[in-house]
C-alpha cells in the first residue's frame, strides 16, 4: 500500500516536471517560425507598405520571445521596433550590441534581397531583460519597398551555416 502511494506521488511529480519543461520550451521561438514569420511580414509589407503594424507590442508580429523589426535601407534607419520604439529613426548601420559589436553586417540590405534572405548574429537582451544573450536573426527584403524585415531566435548553439540551409529549403 505504501509503495503504491509513493509510486503515485513520484509519477505525478515526474509528470508535473515534464509538462512544465514542455510549457517553458514552447515560450521560445524556433528558427523555422522566424523564417515563416519573416516571409509573411515581408509579404504583408510589400502589399500594404504599412509600418504601423510592426510598431505594436500586441500584434501578430510579436510572439513567444521574439518579434519582427524593420529597417529602412534607403535612409539606413530603424523603421519599426515593437519592443524598443526608441530605436525607430536611429541609424541601424552603427547600432551596437551588448558586447559593443555592430549588429548588422555591412552588406545587410543587399544580402536580404536574396530569396533566402540573410542570417546574422549579435548579442541582445531578451524582452524584459537587461543582459545580452546570443541572438541569431533572419532578414528578408520586402519586395518593391526600401524595407528589410527581420526577427531572431535566442540560441547558443545554432550556426549561421545550418540556419542558411533552413531558409534556403523553404
Amino acid at each position: 500500500m505504501k509503495s503504491s502511494k509513493i509510486f503515485v506521488v513520484v509519477t505525478v511529480a515526474f509528470l508535473c516536471a515534464a509538462l512544465c519543461t514542455v510549457a517553458v520550451g514552447q515560450d521560445h521561438a524556433t528558427a523555422q517560425e522566424v523564417v515563416a514569420k519573416v516571409r509573411e511580414a515581408a509579404s504583408a509589407l510589400s502589399k500594404t507598405g504599412d509600418l504601423a503594424q510592426f510598431q505594436q507590442k500586441q500584434a501578430p508580429w510579436v510572439w513567444k520571445d521574439t518579434y519582427i523589426f524593420v529597417e529602412d535601407c534607403d535612409k539606413k534607419v530603424q523603421a519599426a521596433h515593437p519592443i524598443k520604439p526608441e530605436l525607430v529613426g536611429t541609424d541601424f548601420v552603427s547600432l551596437k550590441d551588448t558586447k559593443g559589436k555592430t549588429v548588422f553586417p555591412a552588406d545587410f540590405c543587399d544580402a536580404a534581397k536574396k530569396p533566402s534572405g540573410v542570417w546574422f548574429e549579435y548579442w541582445w537582451p531578451k524582452p524584459g531583460e537587461k543582459e545580452g544573450s546570443r541572438k541569431i536573426a533572419h532578414g528578408l527584403s520586402a519586395k518593391g519597398t526600401k524595407y528589410v524585415v527581420a526577427a531572431g531566435v535566442y540560441d547558443d548553439k545554432a550556426t549561421i551555416k545550418e540556419l542558411s540551409k533552413l531558409s534556403s529549403k523553404e
